[in-house]
């Protein structure tokens, strides 16, 4: 039986979080760590880091839309970021860390308005959603020592203290939405 997948491109701060969650959504197929919205070709963790690149750490979900819609991705992405604070997630200041939907086709930027129009209709923030919505253009796979980042390193600290509780709540939240 021939699937068909659909991409998102999301940038909400760390790739190390984004990845650990939407790995852990059914329908989900692959998830992989990397750079997008910049204007280097194939920039290094390091370049990314300096702020001079243009890109925001990102994560690329390749996805089953008879699973799971791309409005159910972003309604996971609302809730694990805020996506208020302008250029920063928690303690990672800089552009790259801002909060991104990188849309792939005019339905996923239609989607994507409705979704940030409906969140702040019901005020779930104090602050205005600061989300930038950007034609995608391009992903870079980070290194691979990025990719199942927390999976592979679950007692590194930033892992322990960041990701852990960021999941935890995740699988509260959406626990009829994980893979067995």
């Amino acid at each position: 039986m021939n699937k068909s997948y659909e991409i998102a491109t999301l940038g909400g701060g760390c790739f190390w979080c984004l990845e650990a969650i939407f790995n852990e959504l059914r329908g989900v197929e692959k998830v992989v760590s990397g750079y997008s919205g910049g204007n280097v070709p194939d920039p290094t963790y390091r370049e990314v880091c300096s702020g001079t690149t243009g890109h925001a750490e990102a994560v690329r979900i390749t996805f089953d839309p008879q699973i799971i819609s791309f409005r159910e991705l972003l309604q996971v992405f609302f809730t694990i970021h805020d996506p208020t604070t302008l250029n920063r997630q928690g303690a990672d200041v800089g552009t790259q860390y801002r909060s991104v939907i990188f849309y792939h086709t005019p339905e996923q930027k239609a989607v994507a308005q409705e979704v940030i129009a409906e969140l702040e209709k019901a005020k779930v923030w104090d602050a205005p959603i600061v989300t930038a919505l950007t034609p995608f253009s391009a992903f870079y796979p980070a290194e691979e020592y990025h990719q199942e980042y927390y999976s592979r390193n679950p007692e590194q600290p930033y892992c322990r203290i960041v990701i852990e509780p960021k999941v935890a709540k995740f699988r509260k939240q959406y626990l009829a939405k994980l893979k067995k």
